[in-house]
């Protein structure tokens, strides 16, 4: 059980990519109180956990019933991540108000905790290795996320206010990007099945 546990782990842990998600944090809560990061970081880990482990239980169910394949989701993850990506390029105020009351679970939670990658890396770890293995090691995953984001206040220490403005900047580029890189993905998977 504990290697499956261990082998289940190391997939999820590459593909929930908590040390990757840190600047984005860092960048979209920038400004915001230690409480207010403490609740986004709680239900950024509620929605994650809830999103996977319903996932890990319904997933291939619900794709087959709605006839919904990876690529589908991975090309509405990539689009709504866009959109974010582009509201808070343009600044406060300009389309970035969800950020106070939905930035926990989305795009936190998801889909840049729990995204297309984890959710089918979670369907076949669940095969390779059962369904406790890859729930033990999903949880883990995401618990270790929280930590990772709750440790955000030293990096903001050692960057002071105009490197957080800059890493704002850069990583929302990054998020962008990676956007991209979730549409790409996913519309190649759409033309070769």
């Amino acid at each position: 059980m504990i290697k499956n546990v261990l082998l289940a782990f190391i997939p999820i842990f590459v593909a929930v990519d908590a040390i990757g998600i840190l600047p984005l944090f860092v960048s979209l809560t920038e400004g915001a109180k230690k409480e207010e990061k403490s609740r986004i970081i709680f239900q950024s880990m509620v929605t994650a956990m809830c999103l996977a482990v319903g996932f890990i239980f319904l997933g291939n169910a619900v794709f087959v019933l709605m006839g919904i394949t990876i690529g589908d989701f991975m090309v509405a993850g990539g689009s709504i991540l866009f959109y974010i990506a582009v509201a808070d390029i343009r600044g406060p105020g300009k389309g970035s108000s969800y950020a106070n009351q939905e930035l926990g679970a989305v795009p936190l939670g998801t889909p840049l905790i729990v995204g297309p990658a984890v959710l089918t890396s979670s369907l076949i770890m669940r095969g390779e290795y059962g369904l406790a293995a890859t729930l033990i090691s999903v949880l883990v995953n995401i618990l270790l996320a929280g930590l990772i984001l709750s440790l955000s206040g030293a990096i903001i220490k050692v960057l002071g206010k105009s490197g957080s403005r800059a890493l704002s900047k850069v990583t929302n580029l990054l998020l962008a990007a990676i956007a991209v890189m979730l549409i790409r993905k996913g519309i190649i998977q759409i033309f070769h099945l």
